[in-house]
């Protein structure tokens, strides 16, 4: 996702509590910096903030953070020689969503080996009843009726 000119997320959305990849192909690394760090915080009052030396790549710097609770999320970058590229003073600044809680699907019981053995008995008892069943239905007729003959063996 491309919001802002050399500012690329690896994600549509910016969701609070998630891990976000940023890439930053600005004016610091156009200029051929060789550190880059982004220094960024969360809301109106730049909560939570942080520096992160960024990883220099073939696609720019690149960094991995950790979103944290907030309407927005801010920063701007600065390199070893302590130039900044804060978008001409007003900061780089994007939407924060809250994550959708009525699309996890949480787990009653967790499921445990004891389950599975459960299961697994249930199984071969329920094939048992069911070759029984079959049995009983092929061939108890047949007795009755006397029309049930052994295979005699010639000896």
């Amino acid at each position: 996702m491309e919001l802002t000119k050399n500012i690329f997320f690896n994600t549509d959305k910016l969701i609070e509590n998630t891990i976000v990849k940023i890439s930053y192909t600005g004016m610091l690394f156009q200029d051929a910096s060789e550190k880059v760090t982004i220094h960024y915080g969360f809301g109106n009052n730049w909560d939570n903030v942080n520096d992160i030396e960024m990883k220099k790549t073939e696609l720019g710097f690149q960094a991995e953070i950790q979103l944290c609770e907030g309407e927005t999320f801010n920063f701007c970058f600065k390199n070893e020689n302590d130039i900044w590229d804060n978008n001409e003073y007003k900061n780089y600044v994007f939407p924060l969503e809250k994550i959708q809680t009525e699309l996890l699907v949480l787990e009653e019981e967790p499921l445990s080996l004891g389950n599975a053995k459960k299961l697994r008995k249930s199984y071969l008892w329920n094939k048992k009843i069911r070759l029984a069943v079959y049995k009983l239905i092929t061939y108890l007729p047949k007795l009755i009726s006397g029309n049930y003959k052994r295979k005699l063996t010639n000896n």
